[in-house]
């Protein structure tokens, strides 16, 4: 097994990753680490593949993988830690603002400190307002939901121990979660580093107005599978519990009024003609269907879970 896997999802960064490469191996070498480097190639339509070919002809530490098209930064890392084959793996991303010079510190942190994962912290980024005040809402966000005390959470320069990449699944655009999805898996020694960030010196940045809200839907997504994933009923049976017990108790309160009416001579409304009567019969509908929502949903999951393997991060007395 060699020392570490530099893994690179890019997207048209052809003039950036000569300097790019050139840097990491200086790093490398004067650290004796032995290394690879792999290049995943998002759908570029420059010159980038014909740059990572032209780099592997040169040295074959040096690898890339093609994608047919455009499939995200999920699936560039997800593809990237599958063909990994380093002790400790390295994300980072392609426009040079991201320093290869941090590498060595990452990689001692995981091999002698015991981390799991180090994260990345730009403590002061050369980005435009419009990705840094998202980013800091999102970023304070997930801490206080995973309680993962990091600060960006979305830096591209992240180390991981080797076996913790290729026992987890990045999905989607869950790439800003990764921290959260390790913790799902029990790989709860996550650190974090203040790292150098540089302004882009090549192309222009990716990011959007897309990106802000399917970084809330990720959010939502990724709050409600770590909590409820494997217990789903703790979701749906609590709500639909609450909102039948609601409905149950309005309905009762309503007959229990016309009855004490009735009975004390007093003027007395139809059930039905009250708007409250159908408001309860609004959450008692809810109610049952979020429940039996929960029911199905705790059926496919006992029926994922037969079916599962479970990491096992030791073994004795087996062969």
């Amino acid at each position: 097994m060699i020392d570490l896997s530099v893994v690179i999802p890019l997207l048209n960064e052809e003039e950036s990753l000569p300097e790019l490469c050139s840097w990491i191996g200086r790093v490398m070498e004067s650290h004796g680490f032995s290394y690879e480097v792999i290049m995943v190639d998002d759908g570029s339509t420059d010159g980038s593949w014909e740059v990572i070919e032209s780099l592997n002809r040169k040295n074959s530490y040096y690898k890339g993988i093609r994608f047919n098209r455009n499939f995200g930064k999920s699936a560039a890392l997800q593809t990237g830690f599958r063909a990994s084959k380093g002790k400790v793996v390295i994300t980072m991303d392609a426009d040079l603002q991201d320093s290869p010079d941090e590498i060595p510190d990452l990689y001692h942190l995981i091999t002698e400190e015991g981390y799991d994962m180090v994260s990345g912290w730009k403590k002061i980024r050369h980005d435009p307002v419009n990705k840094t005040l998202p980013s800091r809402f999102f970023n304070a966000v997930t801490r206080t939901i995973s309680g993962i005390p990091l600060h960006d959470f979305n830096c591209g320069l992240k180390a991981y121990r080797g076996e913790l990449v290729h026992n987890i699944q990045v999905y989607g655009e869950m790439h800003r979660y990764i921290p959260v999805i390790a913790k799902w898996n029990g790989y709860n020694r996550i650190g974090e580093k203040v790292v150098e960030h540089y302004p882009r010196k090549y192309g222009r940045t990716k990011f959007g107005m897309k990106r802000f809200m399917t970084g809330f839907l990720d959010l939502l997504s990724v709050t409600f599978v770590s909590k409820f994933r494997q217990k789903p009923m703790h979701l749906f049976g609590t709500l639909g519990t609450l909102s039948f017990l609601a409905g149950l108790i309005i309905t009762l309160w309503i007959i229990g009024v016309k009855v004490y009416n009735i009975y004390n001579h007093l003027p007395a409304r139809d059930v039905t003609d009250q708007p409250l009567f159908f408001l309860a019969l609004v959450a008692l509908v809810v109610g049952v269907q979020l429940f039996l929502t929960g029911f199905l949903a705790e059926m496919m999951a006992m029926r994922s879970q037969s079916n599962k393997e479970y990491l096992i991060r030791k073994r004795i007395g087996l062969d």
